[in-house]
């Protein structure tokens, strides 16, 4: 019995999704759910890569523009553009991405540290690269997204408007 539970603990569920010619990945049990896109309002004095909120059954819930915030080009959205609410330190905040792939189970050594890209590079918020047959992925660490500081503005953010809406 014992063996089968080692086994299972090596892998890892994660939900794929695509910027551009890009995949990510992001553990699953971060995620809340996956919406269709939907209207974003904006906030002012939010950073640029903030999109809004948005009101999910009567729950204010921050944006963000992944592209942006990846320092990828804008581009228009489409039927396949998703909103992932994930859950960081408590706060749910959405992140929109052009297309959700799938949820795939990585097995622990598929994983792999990535590649330093010297001090220019901001790679932090990749956590590991997967190799998917014959795809590459990268893993994000949501919560490292994010500075300290900006998990702190959008937290507050969604308790403004939170206190606004009721």
């Amino acid at each position: 019995m014992m063996s089968e539970n080692t086994v299972q603990a090596k892998r890892e569920r994660y939900l794929t999704f695509y910027l551009g010619n890009e995949q990510y990945g992001i553990a699953i049990d971060k995620i809340k759910e996956i919406i269709a896109m939907m209207k974003v309002t904006s906030v002012p004095k939010t950073p640029s890569f903030m999109r809004g909120v948005i009101n999910l059954r009567g729950s204010i819930i921050p944006v963000v523009d992944t592209r942006s915030r990846f320092g990828m080009e804008a581009r228009d959205e489409d039927m396949h553009t998703a909103i992932i609410i994930v859950e960081i330190e408590k706060v749910n905040i959405g992140f929109i991405v052009d297309r959700v792939e799938e949820v795939s189970s990585i097995d622990a050594s598929n994983l792999s540290k990535p590649p330093k890209f010297g001090n220019q590079v901001d790679t932090d918020f990749i956590c590991n690269v997967a190799q998917i047959e014959d795809k590459v992925v990268m893993i994000l660490d949501v919560i490292k997204l994010f500075e300290a500081d900006e998990l702190v503005s959008l937290e507050q953010i969604q308790q403004k408007n939170r206190v606004e809406g009721e």
